[in-house]
């Protein structure tokens, strides 16, 4: 990203965290992933329970790394080895962890955050449940309408989601969503979060840098 592009999205971005003040969202900018992680690590006690949704902004950070390296009191529901059942276990104790760690689809200027998902735990906890929450974003979810965030969901983050799963869904094919009604369909769940009831409980971790889908 060159200068032009990374001041164009530093301005942005610090708009969108004043509006996220107003709906009780806390926001914070940083200019690279290595700050973004380290300031996430800092904010989590080394004993507290932590949940993580699928994120693949998290991954490529290292925060999910970091985690797994210091925190004993992770739910991995992605670690090796691993079965279906107890994969699904870990995302159900995630639900009521301390810390909850994932990324969104997209939001939008207007401090919505648009979300896609297949089980719904990953909504479910950015939702409620987990006291705390940090959502990671890369300033290329940053939309400026809701219009956009949804098209962005369904075409952009669902899509690579779909090829990263090597699933068979019809997008796969076509780089676009197709509403299909597939048995491995992992959009069954859309959420719009505009704003938060308890101040403080959210999070919003905005790096300049292109990350995730």
């Amino acid at each position: 990203m060159n200068e032009i592009n990374k001041k164009y999205y530093e301005i942005l971005a610090k708009r969108l965290i004043a509006t996220l003040k107003t709906h009780n969202i806390e926001g914070y900018y940083f200019g690279n992933k290595y700050d973004a992680k380290d300031f996430v690590i800092s904010q989590i006690p080394k004993t507290a329970v932590i949940g993580i949704g699928g994120s693949t902004t998290v991954k490529e950070i290292g925060l999910l790394d970091a985690l797994r390296d210091d925190y004993p009191n992770l739910y991995d529901q992605y670690r090796e080895g691993i079965s279906p059942e107890e994969s699904l276990e870990l995302r159900r104790r995630s639900l009521t962890a301390d810390y909850y760690v994932t990324g969104t689809n997209a939001i939008t200027v207007d401090g919505a955050l648009v979300n896609i998902d297949g089980y719904g735990n990953r909504v479910a906890a950015m939702i409620f449940g987990p006291k705390k929450v940090f959502i990671i974003a890369g300033v290329n979810k940053i939309c400026f309408t809701l219009q956009q965030a949804f098209e962005r969901a369904k075409n952009v983050a669902a899509v690579m989601n779909n090829l990263r799963l090597k699933t068979s869904n019809p997008c796969v094919k076509v780089a676009e969503c197709t509403n299909c009604d597939d048995v491995e369909s992992i959009c069954n769940v859309t959420t719009v979060i505009n704003r938060q009831p308890i101040k403080g409980r959210m999070k919003v971790i905005l790096i300049n840098e292109y990350l995730g889908f």
